[in-house]
């Protein structure tokens, strides 16, 4: 049997020693958490297309293909048992080149707000913890299971 996945890709935007975050809020899906600005891969996208497109449509920031860098990958299993791959980039917060950062969709997000890298809200998606601990470590990979 042939296995297929979902593919997101999430942005680990810094500035400094933070991280952007959005607080999840009419989604029907971890609503109450926070989480990294993230999306899923469409037909015919490649994953710096994705992110792009996502971080525009959620945070309202362009940002140019040459400053995104891929932090991580996490191979997970959510709480409901479906398996979905997740491709972490990175990308330092320039607002004067990209814009601002600010919550672009307030039908899917109460709120964006920088956070510690070491010190992220208890109420954080687990998927996103994991993808930030490997880009704290320096780890490219990793396998999650949160259910």
């Amino acid at each position: 049997m042939l296995y297929t996945s979902v593919v997101d890709v999430l942005l680990l935007l810094t500035r400094g020693d933070q991280v952007l975050l959005a607080l999840r809020d009419g989604t029907g899906y971890a609503d109450g958490q926070y989480n990294l600005p993230s999306g899923k891969l469409e037909a015919d996208e490649t994953l710096i297309d994705a992110l792009i497109r996502e971080t525009q449509e959620e945070i309202g920031i362009r940002l140019d293909p040459a400053e995104v860098h891929h932090a991580a990958t996490v191979h997970c299993r959510n709480p409901e048992g479906a398996r979905r791959i997740g491709v972490m980039f990175t990308a330092v917060s320039m607002p004067e080149r990209q814009g601002e950062p600010f919550n672009a969709e307030p039908h899917k997000c109460a709120m964006v707000g920088w956070f510690p890298l070491d010190m992220l809200p208890r109420n954080t998606v687990p998927y996103t913890v994991a993808g930030v601990e490997l880009f704290r470590s320096g780890q490219p990979f990793g396998l999650i299971d949160w259910r």
